[in-house]
């Protein structure tokens, strides 16, 4: 007599577990599941927000599915949900070896989601977070993972302008800062997707201390943005199970490189800062 094996639970895709416990799920549930198995492509995108809104029900809703479906949370559903969209594509696509096409395709790419994101960007917000951060006595900066380096960037810029600016990318040590952080001290976060905790908690913290708040992020429907005094947007995010980083990257940059240029004309004394900082390295190039 043969046996069959079932597969482990914690090896199955998200589309395979919404399919096994279709039969157990309660009617809002279901509905978030039917909605998933639709549009999957569009899912692996949202934040939980945004599916909460798509799919018609509550974000309490949303983590209620993900737990029946044995997953820690939104976050991991989401990443066995692409691997589902990408294995299923795969079958359709070829494997990228041209060099110079791939280059080619980069470049377009770039240039659309700097097109994309100058397109998103507001002077009225650009113009008032400029003026807070030229009369703030600290900026702390802080984002996670990619964004992270991204705010290394643009301290070590507000630093060569005068502006005392640390970016951390610690969230406890972030956290402790933030806490400390002097009256009219600013709070910026980078999170590409507006739901990373860490960046959506510091920026809980600094409100909740009255400081002024600054979000970056793709998401208009996004946690971060509850507690941001004025929210900037980048035009794309990452791919759930890649490492094409590029476009998030460099919108971000954009926009941190056009509140520096807003910067300039608020502080009379950045062209003298600005030459002194360069001569204090000047012994360290040849």
């Amino acid at each position: 007599m043969s046996q069959t094996l079932s597969r482990p639970a914690h090896t199955q895709g998200a589309i395979s577990r919404i399919r096994l416990h279709a039969h157990s799920l309660s009617p809002s549930l279901k509905q978030v599941a039917d909605h998933v198995l639709r549009d999957a492509e569009t899912v692996i995108h949202q934040t939980i927000t945004e599916l909460a809104a798509s799919a018609g029900v509550g974000e309490a809703t949303i983590t209620r599915l993900c737990r029946k479906l044995d997953f820690a949370g939104f976050h991991a559903f989401k990443i066995a949900l692409a691997a589902d969209v990408a294995g299923r594509d795969s079958s359709t696509q070829t494997a990228d070896t041209d060099l110079t096409g791939h280059t080619a395709r980069l470049v377009k790419q770039s240039t659309l989601t700097l097109d994309d994101t100058g397109r998103l960007l507001d002077p009225d917000v650009i113009e008032a977070v400029a003026s807070q951060l030229a009369r703030a006595p600290r900026v702390d900066i802080t984002g996670q993972g990619n964004s992270g380096l991204v705010a290394q960037l643009f301290a070590h810029r507000l630093l060569r302008l005068g502006i005392t600016a640390v970016a951390y990318t610690d969230p406890h040590v972030a956290a402790v800062s933030i806490s400390t952080l002097p009256r009219g001290g600013v709070v910026i976060g980078l999170t590409s997707s507006g739901s990373t905790i860490d960046t959506v908690q510091h920026l809980r913290l600094a409100q909740s201390h009255g400081h002024y708040t600054v979000a970056i992020t793709h998401r208009a429907s996004s946690p971060v943005t509850r507690y941001a005094s004025k929210v900037l947007f980048t035009s794309r995010q990452e791919e759930p199970l890649t490492d094409a980083v590029l476009d998030t990257l460099i919108s971000q940059t954009l926009v941190l490189e056009v509140l520096y240029a807003g910067l300039l004309s608020r502080r009379p004394e950045a062209a003298a800062v600005l030459r002194v900082t360069a001569e204090s390295v000047v012994e360290k190039k040849y």
